[in-house]
């Protein structure tokens, strides 16, 4: 009996109720308006980028490609990302495990701080490196007087870069840890457990699916920025050009092969971040499912 009723309550439950079942003229109309609107502003663009780079022959896309200054691009690219991420992934951790494990004045302001890149221009917040760090900053004149150059450097492009994807990882992690509350760690310290052996062994295991998603992320943002690097690097070709940079001067030369040729490069960069994306979401529903 109990068996009938289950089954029946589960059958219901997978049934929608009548008054918001679409017809089939509405499902169709639906699915082919979204899938149109993806064709014209994600698979065209990504498809002209490889038939713009490809199109005046295999030879000239290598050749952009090989280049020494879409050598260098890619370099700093890969650098910064390098140095980015791991810093945001040690940040997004412990502003997690503060904010969610621990109840203390000022935790909702820390929130909205991880939140304010989300809110600011890159543009203006590569400005603010720039007054803060530059020849007529406020820190300018001493950092020369140290021979210490952060703006239109590698520095200054690594911090343009953490301020903007900082929030990725974190923001990740709080509403995951939020919900999976302090009991297994309570339960862990009763039993003995401290410091790193306890978020190793405990924290760590819960969360990583979602960690690897924010780096993931993380890792996205930071190859693809343009703004807050535009305004830091100087534009100064072959030494403080990341890739969306290179394209940009590439293309304002009229060099419009090349220019998508490196796009194409970067939109690869990007499909397998996708794809890793997707990767990691399918364990970590398998994971969860356990």
């Amino acid at each position: 009996m109990a068996g009938a009723i289950t089954a029946h309550l589960s059958e219901e439950a997978s049934v929608r109720p009548k008054h918001i079942n679409e017809s089939g003229f509405v499902r169709f109309v639906l699915i082919g308006i979204a899938l149109l609107f993806l064709t014209l502003m994600v698979v065209l663009p990504l498809v002209t980028v490889f038939y713009e780079g490809l199109k005046k022959g295999w030879d000239v896309y290598v050749a952009a490609l090989t280049d020494s200054d879409a050598k260098s691009a890619l370099k700093l690219t890969l650098i910064v990302s390098l140095i980015a991420i791991p810093l945001n992934t040690v940040f997004g951790i412990m502003a997690a495990w503060a904010i969610t494990k621990f109840k203390f004045r000022g935790r909702n302001f820390l929130i909205t701080l991880i939140d304010l890149p989300f809110a600011v221009s890159p543009v203006i917040s590569g400005l603010i490196y720039v007054l803060l760090f530059g020849a007529q900053g406020f820190l300018g004149p001493w950092l020369d007087e140290h021979g210490i150059q952060i703006v239109f450097a590698l520095p200054g492009i690594v911090l343009a870069t953490i301020f903007v994807t900082f929030p990725f990882v974190a923001r990740e992690l709080i509403p995951l840890m939020d919900a999976q509350g302090v009991q297994e760690e309570e339960a862990a310290v009763s039993l003995g457990a401290k410091g790193f052996k306890l978020f190793w062994h405990v924290t760590l295991p819960n969360i990583k699916w979602g960690l690897l998603y924010g780096i993931i992320l993380c890792n996205a943002r930071a190859m693809g920025e343009f703004g807050a690097v535009s305004v830091i690097s100087g534009h100064i070709r072959g030494e403080t050009n990341t890739l969306p940079l290179h394209i940009e001067i590439l293309y304002n030369e009229y060099q419009f092969s090349a220019s998508f040729a490196v796009a194409s490069l970067l939109v690869m960069l990007a499909l397998i971040t996708l794809v890793a994306k997707k990767l990691i979401e399918w364990r970590g529903s398998k994971w969860q499912s356990k």
